[in-house]
């Protein structure tokens, strides 16, 4: 048999080189790290594309609380969910209800969770529909009402005081005046900072009454319990959502029935009806979506009832648990809820 030896000689070096690659020990060969040379990657460049980003790397979200209990639930809920599914780490910060705005505008703060529509459409002019710097989060979920409320029982010797005509008179002045008031009456206001057309409503309406601003949520607390155990007289600025309708039996002010022409004077102090009924809604930095999508996410899909938001404030409010005890309680008992909200 005649042999082909060019051909032969070609298999012995073939089977060389194929004991060659097998005695390597399974590194990798010498032609691929040339090309990873050749086009300027490494594997430690590689490593850093390919590995998922870390908590350490996610941006810290700052929520913002206003100065009553509802709106500190709210940032607490969020908080809870943001940092524990979500790998955030959260900020809360403390900002009247108006300061928050060019917070929110610069990037300083990133979302707030309670707005009330009646008292900021200014701010909803100039930063959502004109700069564009805020951006409208969407609804709550809760409904809420501003008004004037009083305890139940003065309507037992004054019916009158159902309407706002009765406060109109000299003698209902008598009845709520102070030391403070002199010969006017007494209306307690709440926070100056919050909104509010009090002032204007009684100007307007020739009642004689001034307003005592009591400083905060609970200094009008305080001054209600003290007065309501006494059964006296005290007429005060409130609101719904809140634990207070579930402690004492109020009677809402009936007022001249809110319109849109009535408050479209409320910059030059012509309000002289009631408060709007506000569907609450978040705001956020504009910036959100983009620098962490899915806590804009979360974030906007947060929405739940007035009775979720009820239930939390009494169990700080009438129960005595911290604020974020009545949160985590309320996440633990409704994952069902919470979970839609996730990304």
């Amino acid at each position: 048999m005649k042999i082909n030896w060019k051909f032969t000689s070609g298999l012995i070096l073939l089977f060389a080189l194929l004991l060659a690659a097998c005695g390597s020990g399974g590194e990798e060969p010498a032609a691929d790290t040339d090309t990873t040379a050749e086009t300027g990657d490494t594997a430690s460049d590689d490593t850093a594309v390919d590995e998922p980003a870390t908590t350490d790397e996610k941006m810290t979200i700052v929520l913002v609380a206003n100065a009553w209990s509802a709106s500190e639930l709210n940032v607490a809920v969020a908080k809870i969910l943001l940092e524990n599914e979500l790998g955030y780490s959260v900020e809360v910060i403390s900002l009247d209800e108006n300061a928050q705005w060019p917070a929110l505008a610069s990037g300083d703060a990133h979302a707030s969770l309670e707005v009330w529509p009646s008292g900021h459409a200014a701010n909803v002019a100039e930063y959502i529909d004109g700069a564009g710097t805020v951006e409208n989060g969407g609804l709550l979920g809760p409904v809420g009402r501003i008004g004037w409320y009083m305890p139940s029982y003065l309507l037992n010797d004054h019916p009158e005081l159902a309407t706002w005509e009765g406060f109109t008179a000299p003698e209902t002045a008598a009845l709520f005046a102070t030391a403070e008031t002199g010969d006017q009456g007494q209306f307690l206001g709440g926070d100056p900072s919050f909104v509010q057309y009090d002032g204007d409503i009684i100007n307007n309406l020739g009642m004689p009454f001034e307003v005592v601003f009591a400083g905060s949520e609970e200094a009008i607390l305080a001054q209600l319990d003290a007065a309501y155990s006494r059964e006296e007289p005290v007429l005060f600025y409130f609101w719904t959502p809140h634990s207070i309708h579930a402690k004492y039996d109020l009677t809402r002010v009936a007022l001249p029935e809110y319109s849109d022409d009535c408050y479209a004077e409320a910059a030059s102090g012509g309000v002289n009806c009631d408060y709007p009924g506000d569907d609450l809604f978040k705001i956020f930095w504009s910036g959100l979506a983009e620098a962490a999508p899915d806590a804009h996410t979360l974030l906007a899909n947060m929405n739940y009832s007035t009775e979720d938001q009820i239930g939390m404030i009494a169990a700080v409010e009438i129960d005595g648990q911290s604020v974020e005890d009545a949160a985590q309680a309320w996440v633990d008992a409704n994952e069902a809820v919470w979970s839609g909200w996730l990304p």
